[in-house]
């Protein structure tokens, strides 16, 4: 695997950063000039060198600049400087600047910044200012109750943590990212291909990798219709043409006649550009024209309630007065939104809700506010505001019904009886956990949302929260191809997902918790293997736990 790599990190800059860093710790102090406004000069304690550049960044130890050596970060306390920018450690205050995605930056974040404050026993206090952010000021409680608050220099000696954020869209939080106005992106849906090369180009990194990718929750887009309509599931096929145009009459679906009339959230949402390449773009189709646009879910819940003629898309758990429709498929399945079927990604239109992070250093109080996201009290924070966290569920397998039906009905000459008993067989005794591992088209490479559930595996297994578990994952495989192709294709995800948290964990488990492997082929699909969405459900490794004997 090749390492993320930076401009900083080719041969020839790494020879002359070494010079620099070099010059900058070993020769005399000298006097300098005072800069212009907006740049900063550094010189080395020792003086002999002097080094000029733009302030990028300071994480209370290390100071990041532009300059024209390209992007540099060196120890503060190595350096004498100068200019209106220079952090003052004395008086720093930590602060991390996330830019893009309105329902990470209006609902679900904030939510975890007041969490995270009751946690550590700190008061949050939100400050609107001029130029549209939003800005969170973590500061100790006043040792005074009830003192007014009138002194700045007080405040600032109080606080401990600032969380700004800028509510735009996914693009524009990813335009921040690559132009430093931001430390994270909030994103509703996955950076393309095209994007997350630009951000490579730009020395970012790879953005899609394990850490760089920080998965906060999981939502999903509903098909919704004012109550009381006739139509109770839409298949995806159906749901593309409808919002193409191509049928713009209900009695086309089998209900009352009459004009459909589309409603959509503004194109700028993540979530709906997520719609548009799922379900339009994925099935070659273009989005209508007629599409009525929304400023926010609450307008379009209301909107599509008071229609008999309409329909719309919403996030799971905003759905308002709107009656909420299933996703069928020709070979017989249906899936409903539910917390369970959205946190295992069973849903055909569940959509992460991440941060996206580039190779810097962040505060350490960033740090810690980003690692507490993944804990049981932020998953409860999440949950309250209707967003499916991460926490795994308990499916017991009685509870799964519905999925072993599909199972039998779907069987034909690839899955006989035998195949279905030996997979019953192997489940007996176990239950399903929510957290499922997802790959890429006809590969056991995992997806990036996977890479980040690997990771958090991997922590929860170390953590001591599976001591005294028998965990095993469960491959397999969509309907294409032949049967022994596919259960090797299913076991070799399952032993690709296993083999990624043993790394994860130093090459061994701890005591008390065993990790085994098992494929099924195609035995038991979730989507109908119609569709690239459909197949891409169907590629799975399922999470199951027993008592350990």
């Amino acid at each position: 695997m090749t390492p993320d790599r930076s401009p900083l990190f080719f041969p020839a800059k790494i020879l002359r950063c070494a010079a620099l860093w070099a010059a900058l710790t070993l020769a005399p102090q000298a006097a300098f000039a005072q800069e212009p406004e907006g740049r900063l000069r550094l010189t080395s304690r020792s003086g002999s060198l002097s080094l000029t550049g733009s302030f990028l960044g300071y994480d209370g130890r290390y100071l990041r600049i532009a300059t024209e050596h390209g992007e540099l970060t060196l120890p503060l306390a190595s350096v004498t400087c100068e200019g209106a920018d220079c952090p003052d450690p004395e008086t720093w205050v930590p602060e991390l600047r996330l830019s893009g995605a309105g329902r990470l930056g209006e609902l679900v974040l904030p939510a975890l910044v007041e969490g995270y404050a009751r946690a550590r026993g700190w008061e949050p206090a939100r400050i609107e200012t001029d130029d549209g952010h939003a800005l969170y000021s973590l500061a100790l409680p006043r040792e005074t109750e009830g003192a007014e608050e009138t002194d700045a220099v007080e405040t600032a000696g109080r606080e401990r943590l600032r969380i700004s954020f800028r509510l735009t869209s996914t693009d524009d939080g990813f335009a921040d990212l690559l132009a430093n106005e931001a430390d994270m992106a909030m994103a509703e849906r996955l950076l393309d291909a095209e994007e997350l090369s630009l951000a490579r180009d730009a020395g970012l990194g790879r953005l899609d990798a394990p850490g760089r990718l920080q998965l906060v929750g999981l939502d999903a887009l509903v098909p919704v219709v004012a109550p009381g309509h006739e139509l109770r599931a839409l298949s995806l096929s159906q749901l593309s043409r409808l919002f193409a145009g191509e049928i713009a009459d209900w009695s086309r679906l089998g209900g009352a006649a009459g004009p459909v009339r589309l409603h959509l959230e503004a194109g700028t949402s993540g979530q709906m550009q997520g719609f548009e390449a799922l379900v339009l773009g994925g099935m070659g189709r273009a989005l209508s024209e007629e599409v009525i646009r929304h400023p926010d879910a609450a307008a379009l819940a209301e909107a599509v309630a008071a229609d008999p003629g309409a329909i719309g898309m919403l996030p799971f758990g905003q759905l308002g007065a709107t009656q909420p429709l299933a996703l069928s498929g020709p070979c017989g399945l249906r899936s409903t939104a539910r917390p369970e079927t959205v946190s295992t990604g069973d849903f055909p239109l569940t959509l992460p809700l991440v941060l996206y992070r580039p190779m810097r250093r962040l505060p350490e109080a960033a740090e810690a506010f980003l690692g507490w996201i993944a804990t049981a009290e932020a998953q409860l924070v999440l949950r309250r505001a209707g967003v499916t966290g991460l926490a795994p569920i308990p499916i017991p397998i009685e509870d799964q019904g519905a999925r072993l039906a599909g199972a039998v009905l779907s069987a034909g000459e690839d899955v006989g009886l035998a195949d279905l008993q030996r997979m019953l067989e192997t489940l007996d005794g176990h239950q399903r956990l929510s957290t499922t591992f997802r790959f890429e088209a006809g590969e056991a490479v995992l997806d990036a949302v996977s890479r980040s559930r690997v990771v958090q595996l991997a922590q929860s297994i170390r953590d001591g929260r599976h001591n005294g578990d028998a965990l095993l994952l469960a491959g397999f495989s969509d309907g294409r191809g032949g049967p022994v192709a596919n259960q090797d294709l299913s076991l070799d995800r399952a032993t690709a997902v296993r083999a990624a948290v043993l790394s994860l964990l130093g090459g061994a488990l701890p005591p008390g918790v065993t990790l085994d492997v098992a494929a099924f082929g195609e035995a038991m699909p979730m989507g109908c293997d119609d569709s690239a969405t459909g197949r891409g459900i169907n590629r799975r490794v399922e999470l199951w736990v027993a008592p350990l004997d």
